[in-house]
């Protein structure tokens, strides 16, 4: 297998990351996908970090074996504890959905002020203000830990009354601060952007981590020259989905939001994998 055909690994701790593949799907319809959803393990917000990087490197020896040309850590709470570590260690591209947002956050604020919605994991490793303090150290920055997002999103209530009663509960503090942007900090989040956007009002921008994170993989694919483009004929760009648990919950789920139906998906035993590299540090 060519480089270029090789697959874009993308991983989340469950469904959400699926929002990050659906956009390296519009934008780079030709790229081959690998999506690895750890289902058993959600969510990772009120893990440590210790934890976190160990899943993280379970899962990046998993996608491994498949062959990926690229990692994507399609989920912010493993994106600000394992993503400079992972980073080192592997000796092809990996990118988080962190440092694309905060970017997109920095050009669209006109008043410097700035919302962060995520996990409490992602709000209390502080990466985001670390990241936007270092693009503009005169922003003020104000995060707010949101944890009913997650199993609100995976129970499919995104537009139910009582997640947009929770939201306003959650958003008020920030309101109050006078955000004119507010980071979705978590990619379940954009399948809640109907009902922030509603609860925040038209002066304040959100910003969709997914989408900027394939437009930063777009760049780098052309920049290393990898970039797969399909060629008259040929086969069309494929698709395999794995978690680690409730994988027809899962297929359910990932064809209500993907542009085509989800043909299958594999359950796997992902504690199986990395375990050399955990051996090696005791």
């Amino acid at each position: 297998m060519s480089v270029e055909d090789a697959p874009i690994g993308v991983f989340d701790s469950g469904v959400g990351g699926l929002t990050v593949a659906r956009e390296i799907m519009r934008q780079m319809p030709d790229e081959n996908i690998v999506y690895f959803g750890d289902t058993a393990r959600v969510p990772y917000g009120n893990k440590s970090k210790t934890t976190i990087l160990r899943f993280s490197r379970q899962i990046v020896s998993f996608l491994r074996t498949k062959q990926v040309k690229a990692i994507v850590i399609a989920c912010n709470t493993a994106s600000a504890h394992a993503l400079d570590i992972i980073e080192k260690e592997q000796d092809i591209p990996v990118i988080g959905v962190i440092r694309a947002g905060a970017r997109t956050a920095a050009a669209a604020t006109e008043n410097g002020r700035i919302g962060i919605i995520a996990t409490r994991g992602t709000i209390d490793s502080g990466v985001y203000e670390e990241v936007l303090r270092h693009i503009d150290p005169g922003f003020q920055i104000f995060g707010k830990a949101c944890p009913l997002f997650v199993p609100l999103v995976e129970e499919g209530l995104t537009h139910d009354f009582i997640t947009e009663e929770i939201a306003r509960r959650y958003v008020k503090d920030l309101q109050y601060k006078g955000i004119d942007t507010m980071i979705l900090g978590c990619t379940h989040y954009p399948l809640l952007r109907s009902l922030l956007k509603k609860v925040m009002g038209d002066d304040v921008t959100l910003v969709n981590p997914a989408y900027e994170t394939a437009v930063e993989l777009l760049e780098l694919l052309e920049q290393k020259g990898m970039r797969r483009k399909r060629q008259p004929g040929g086969p069309p760009a494929e698709y395999r989905f794995y978690v680690s648990d409730l994988a027809a919950q899962f297929q359910e789920f990932a064809g209500s939001i993907l542009p085509y139906d989800v043909a299958e998906t594999q359950q796997i035993d992902i504690e199986s994998y990395g375990q050399e590299t955990e051996r090696g540090e005791k």
